[in-house]
């Protein structure tokens, strides 16, 4: 797919059989044109995920970007940006143990009305590992039969961050304290326990997917957290199959935006004793249906 920006074909490129696409020819950084950004909402319903590669941002420019796809959201639990108060700073020292974003999850799934998408832009990357995997939520539905589908449908999952949530550790360096202390506001998301379908019918294409982060989840609906153990665990395998995902390499100046109402994703752990510092910013989005 094709469309000229000012004379420059904007390139957007397939990467894998079910989802991601990268998109070249654009400098984001700049005021683009409404036609422009149509055709990268367009790739983005289509490919889920989008790729844009040797970009060069400042956090307002990297928050004008998303502005253009809808209003941005707070984010809980980590300070914003000095520099815009809609962009946090996603920061792994190398001295650090844990990263942000380990584990397959879908962000944010434990509000009322979780985000559109989220847009991730590397400022410095280790030198090798730190990839980002990302999951296509609307193929694993399709694979599985009509029978389970059904079943599927019939289920709401109760979601809640509590049991994710907790200071950390004495062990921790007191920057990475000062990043993800909650504040007042955070623990009312804590306390908060929203309902979603298990079985979301995407508001722009209509199409049905799973809409599912195990590690944000309490149980199903109606059921005890032992009762639905069993199915939320087998969920977590099938979503995350090799067959449903695409793998990113990020480098300085690369930016994701993935759409968090079909994707998961995951950032792997794999960089010990190298930095990585990202910018993230999350658009709203409406409650699941």
């Amino acid at each position: 797919m094709s469309v000229s920006q000012k004379g420059t074909p904007l390139e957007i490129e397939r990467i894998t059989g079910s989802l991601g696409a990268v998109v070249s020819n654009v400098d984001l950084s700049r005021a683009l044109s409404d036609l422009t950004i149509a055709k990268i909402r367009e790739a983005f319903l289509e490919h889920h995920v989008l790729f844009f590669r040797n970009q060069s941002l400042s956090p307002l420019q990297q928050a004008a970007f998303g502005q253009r796809f809808g209003a941005l959201e707070d984010y809980p639990f980590v300070r914003p940006l000095a520099a815009h108060s809609k962009i946090i700073p996603v920061i792994k020292e190398a001295d650090e143990r844990l990263n942000f974003g380990g584990g397959w999850h879908t962000d944010l799934i434990y509000r009322p009305s979780p985000p559109l998408g989220t847009m991730l832009y590397a400022v410095q990357v280790p030198a090798r590992g730190g990839d980002t995997l990302f999951a296509d939520s609307i193929r694993a539905y399709q694979a599985v039969s009509s029978r389970m589908q059904q079943l599927m449908e019939s289920l709401s999952v109760v979601y809640s961050v509590k049991h994710v949530t907790r200071p950390t550790s004495d062990s921790d360096n007191e920057d990475q304290r000062s990043r993800s202390m909650p504040t007042t506001t955070d623990l009312e998301v804590v306390e908060s326990t929203p309902i979603h379908p298990l079985v979301r019918t995407h508001p722009e294409t209509g199409k049905k997917g799973l809409y599912f982060s195990r590690g944000h989840t309490d149980r199903f609906e109606g059921m005890t957290p032992a009762e639905s153990k069993p199915l939320l665990d087998w969920l977590y395998n099938h979503m995350t199959q090799p067959t449903f995902t695409a793998r990113f390499q990020w480098q300085p100046g690369s930016l994701a935006f993935w759409d968090n109402r079909c994707v998961s994703h995951y950032a792997l752990n794999d960089y010990h004793g190298e930095r990585r510092h990202m910018h993230r910013l999350t658009i709203a989005g409406d409650r699941p249906v």
